[in-house]
């Protein structure tokens, strides 16, 4: 692989910030005590994890007893689909989502229809929207969960949460979203949105991977996915990683004091990425909305080659980039996101994730913006369905 590296995986995950790291070291071997315990080092374990809480819903605009640590964005998303179901099962059996979800949310409502559950999926339209309308139509009367992310992690767009909120209050619904690809990213204001219950992470802002949290609305019933002890509130059991959960808190605390200047700087970086791709190479397309999607996200197909070939002859050259999401890249099919969204299966697979961070710099899009149009040109002359121009 080349020395210089540029990274463009940051929807996957990004580095830690090095202030984040400072805040965590202490916990691994000096401050290490179990924040259950009840002697002095669990008393400082304790007092971390509290102000960790109040950084976590501080950046969502929540009250600190709404938020529950948990390891990862899948499991704060199978804690809610499941636990909430579980919860209001003798109101109903319907949940409806949409059908470009996250792994984690398809996954768990696979399962959950094998256990009985009626689920009902929405589509998108060509730019990966889902129309409130469309959630709307598919409400039944046992309909007793709505899960639609808040922005896809593949493509960027953005849903309009709010909307759908008002849609799922009006019918006494519980409505979950994954904003796992926005909290720390674009501002959120739990409360303005709307939702019952909300997943986040982490390692997409920044802070360590391990800590992640669901924000459960005061009132809203939901059944623990871990049994064991009385840890969050007797709602999540198991000891909590204080390292990695006091890298959260720091970095949510990051993210939101720096939000205004992350925004524009990383905005700035991908619209001068994008407008070079296109003006450079001929038949490509830029996927997602085009002012409805998140500041790092650069979605791009391809037409007569494989994504996964760019992505490879990229990273030898020090390019990391992504060719759909990270928790189905090993399976080597289409986009499950990009076919919902109508692209043909060549188009789809002819795709590349450029998605960028604060970490990034000028010097790393305008080095893509040299090193891509060959590699393109290259493989499309060695591609059976490309006839020059």
């Amino acid at each position: 692989m080349a020395e210089l590296i540029t990274y463009f995986d940051n929807a996957s995950t990004t580095p830690v910030d090095k202030r984040v790291l400072e805040d965590m070291l202490p916990y691994f071997s000096e401050h290490f005590g179990n924040p259950s315990s009840l002697h002095d080092y669990g008393d400082r374990a304790h007092s971390a994890l509290d102000n960790a809480r109040s950084q976590a819903a501080a950046l969502i605009g929540a009250d600190e007893d709404e938020i529950y640590f948990t390891s990862c964005g899948t499991e704060s998303n199978n804690f809610a689909l499941w636990g909430i179901a579980r919860a209001l099962k003798g109101k109903g059996m319907h949940i409806v989502s949409s059908a470009i979800e996250h792994p984690s949310i398809i996954n768990p409502l696979k399962e959950m229809k094998k256990e009985g559950w009626d689920i009902t999926q929405i589509g998108v339209d060509s730019y990966g929207s889902v129309d409130p309308d469309d959630i709307k139509k598919a409400i039944k009367k046992d309909t007793v969960l709505i899960s639609v992310m808040h922005a896809n992690n593949e493509v960027g767009t953005i849903q309009m949460v709010k909307e759908i909120s008002k849609i799922a209050g009006e019918n006494d619904i519980i409505f979950h979203s994954d904003g796992a690809a926005a909290a720390g990213i674009i501002p959120v204001n739990i409360k303005k949105l709307g939702v019952n219950a909300y997943s986040f992470s982490s390692q997409q802002m920044y802070g360590p991977k391990g800590a992640a949290a669901l924000y459960l609305r005061k009132g809203t019933r939901i059944k623990p996915l871990l049994l064991g002890g009385t840890q969050e509130r007797g709602r999540r059991a198991g000891t909590e990683n204080i390292p990695a959960i006091v890298g959260f808190g720091r970095a949510c605390k990051l993210a939101k004091d720096e939000m205004d200047k992350n925004l524009k700087y990383i905005t700035g970086l991908r619209d001068e990425l994008i407008n070079g791709i296109i003006k450079n190479i001929k038949n490509v397309k830029l996927n997602g909305h085009r002012t409805r999607r998140i500041p790092g996200s650069a979605h791009i197909s391809f037409e007569f080659i494989e994504g996964e070939s760019i992505l490879l002859m990229l990273n030898m050259k020090g390019i990391l980039t992504a060719s759909g999401s990270s928790c189905a890249s090993q399976a080597l099919k289409s986009s499950h996101v990009l076919t919902e969204m109508g692209l043909s299966p060549t188009l789809a697979q002819g795709s590349i994730s450029f998605s960028l961070g604060k970490f990034n710099t000028r010097e790393d899009v305008k080095r893509t913006l040299e090193v891509l149009p060959p590699i393109v040109e290259r493989l499309r002359k060695m591609s059976p369905i490309y006839k020059e121009e």
